[in-house]
């Protein structure tokens, strides 16, 4: 690595390469790991890093941590978990939180993990293209002002970069608002409306719900089968309880289990318009990454008719949605609950291996998606939650730690 011991002579006379504040068109130099993102994933890697004595910087397209969170999730947002399945590594929640808690409880955990650690990222700083220099051995980052050259790079730009917006036939003659749920705070404003949610994951079934307690005539349409489970079950979290018994049973037996207590607990959702799939919940999460719903009250408002549910939108007019069975209803307002997707492939480049180019994920799936090639590693791509990242995270220190600890030693 002779380009890297040229870089580290450079450093020792030149007090630019000292500072990550750097000014437009120069080139930074970043001992450690450069970390793009500064969601959970991202602050978890640094800290763990951190904690190892490894160096690290944080580039950040938004101007806050956590900006999806922040400027993108709607008010009565909750963790969907208890959260013991999600604190990052090295902090855990405060004991006074409660089992599941909200997003601003979660946000302000957030400034205090990023504060304990003394992480600075740097703000404001969108990253145009990541790409391996094979000549020099090193990663050429750069974003509208500054190159970062760097021996790791790790994404953490997460599965929920960009809102996803699906094409539906006459959508731009709707003469009512049309809103993504990274848009949409709470149903104040749309009391007494007649309003359309597109999407029936956990998001959509909680945007209805907040609908209707704001008193607005709420549809749900649901266009593919979807497992709902209760939150809670014998007294425990769902998520949890599951995941205890897949350490003495197959997933299929628990995935019995779960339907067998979801079916006592919730009845037959079939007859209320969501048809559960052929594969259990913990089987089909494996092999397609797609979670179930855990009910936090919805399906009580649907059983009550006060969320009608609705198949496939066959297309839009001005004021009217027809929908693939043939009916046709007017409505004031459409909520797009569809999902984010990974905006990786727009940035970073001939890492074609790791990333696929169709969804932006690891093509190796979980838990061996975190390490690619070159000082290449992803965080946050696990389609399993803060869990997930909190372990690539650690895993990512220990991988860093040692090739840090291994150049220092060539250097002495």
């Amino acid at each position: 690595m002779d380009y890297l011991n040229e870089v580290q002579g450079k450093r020792a006379h030149d007090p630019y390469f000292d500072s990550a504040a750097a000014s437009p068109g120069r080139t930074v130099w970043v001992p450690g790991a450069l970390i793009v993102g500064a969601g959970p994933s991202g602050l978890a890697t640094a800290a763990c890093l951190k904690a190892r004595g490894v160096p690290s910087l944080i580039v950040e397209r938004a101007d806050c941590i956590a900006s999806l969170w922040q400027h993108k999730t709607y008010d009565r947002l909750r963790l969907h978990l208890p959260k013991q399945c999600c604190q990052l590594p090295l902090m855990p929640f405060p004991t006074d939180f409660p089992t599941y808690p909200t997003k601003q409880q979660f946000l302000g955990y957030l400034e205090s993990y990023r504060t304990r650690f003394a992480l600075e990222p740097v703000f404001n700083s969108a990253v145009e293209t990541a790409e391996f220099d094979r000549r020099c051995e090193v990663w050429r980052v750069k974003t509208v002002e500054v190159e970062y050259v760097c021996q790791w790079l790790v994404v953490a730009t997460g599965e929920n970069a960009e809102a996803v917006v699906p094409e539906l036939d006459g959508i731009e003659a709707f003469r009512g608002p049309v809103v993504h749920t990274s848009s949409y705070r709470s149903g104040e404003g749309f009391a007494g409306k007649k309003v359309l949610v597109v999407g029936c994951g956990n998001s959509g079934m909680e945007v209805c719900l907040d609908l209707c307690n704001y008193k607005a005539r709420t549809s749900l349409v649901v266009r593919d089968s979807v497992h709902v489970l209760p939150q809670q079950m014998l007294g425990t979290s769902t998520f949890g309880l599951s995941m205890w018994l897949t350490k003495w049973f197959s997933i299929r037996a628990v995935d019995r289990f779960l339907l067998l207590m979801s079916r006592l607990m919730l009845g037959d959702t079939a007859r209320l318009g969501l048809t559960r799939p052929k594969l259990g919940p913990l089987e089909l999460k494996g092999l397609t990454g797609k979670t179930p719903v855990l009910d936090v009250g919805t399906l009580a408002k649907i059983r009550s008719g006060h969320i009608k549910v609705r198949r496939g939108i066959k297309r839009i007019t001005h004021q009217a949605v027809e929908f693939v069975d043939g009916r046709v209803e007017n409505f004031d307002a459409i909520v797009l609950a569809t999902g984010y997707k990974s905006n990786v492939p727009t940035w970073l480049k001939q890492e074609r291996e790791m990333f696929s180019e169709k969804d932006g994920l690891p093509r190796r799936a979980f838990p061996n998606g975190w390490k690619g090639e070159n000082g290449l590693f992803a965080v946050g791509f696990t389609k399993r939650g803060l869990l997930g990242a909190a372990i690539d995270a650690r895993r990512i220190a220990e991988e860093i730690e040692l090739r840090w600890k291994a150049d220092q030693t060539k250097v002495k």
